[in-house]
């Protein structure tokens, strides 16, 4: 089999994985607290550490690090031996021809290449871009309560009205972004 999985496979063993993490461990899905779980594994002494990462991060956190390490090689493996490797991004024309008038004209790769190479993200508007894109990822996540995944996954699950609320504000915001500032920032980006 070529190609990813269709939706009716895929969407069924992602819905599996809530209830299997609460029937298992407990466990509610999420990735966002794995970053804090990472800073809190830095061995510093505590003084230097803020309150924030003062906790027991073996005991509460790595499960969920075992786990973001197995999409992170899942992903691979996907990419890697069952991937085309010349099949190129696969969007929609109409994308294509969109994405082609604000100035992206190479789809070859996974990602295009006038975005994601080393010269445009070492440039000073490229690291402007990653550090206020990963603030503003960072923060959006941590005022949510939650990630998307978390959300979207977890909490629609689990029936909670803060996660509904968190998705339409995340479906939102990508909707305003999309339509609104990314025609504005590209440009800028591809100078």
């Amino acid at each position: 089999m070529t190609g990813p999985l269709p939706w009716y496979v895929a969407g069924p063993l992602i819905g599996l994985v809530v209830p299997l993490l609460l029937i298992v461990g407990g466990k509610v899905f999420g990735l966002s607290s794995n970053l804090r779980h990472l800073c809190a594994a830095v061995p510093l002494p505590p003084s230097l550490k803020p309150g924030f990462l003062r906790y027991d991060w073996v005991r509460s956190g790595r499960w969920n690090l075992v786990f973001a390490l197995g999409i992170l090689l899942g992903g691979m493996l996907a990419g890697v031996l069952f991937g085309e490797p010349n099949a190129g991004a696969q969007i929609s024309d109409a994308t294509r021809g969109d994405l082609a008038a604000l100035g992206l004209r190479d789809f070859s790769g996974l990602a295009p290449s006038q975005l994601f190479s080393a010269s445009t993200l070492a440039s000073p508007i490229g690291v402007v871009f990653v550090v206020a894109g990963g603030f503003l990822v960072g923060f959006g996540a941590r005022y949510a309560g939650g990630c998307t995944s978390g959300h979207a996954i977890s909490g629609l699950a689990a029936l909670q009205m803060p996660s509904l609320v968190a998705v339409i504000g995340f479906f939102a915001g990508g909707l305003l972004v999309t339509h609104l500032v990314f025609p504005i920032l590209l440009p800028a980006l591809l100078r």
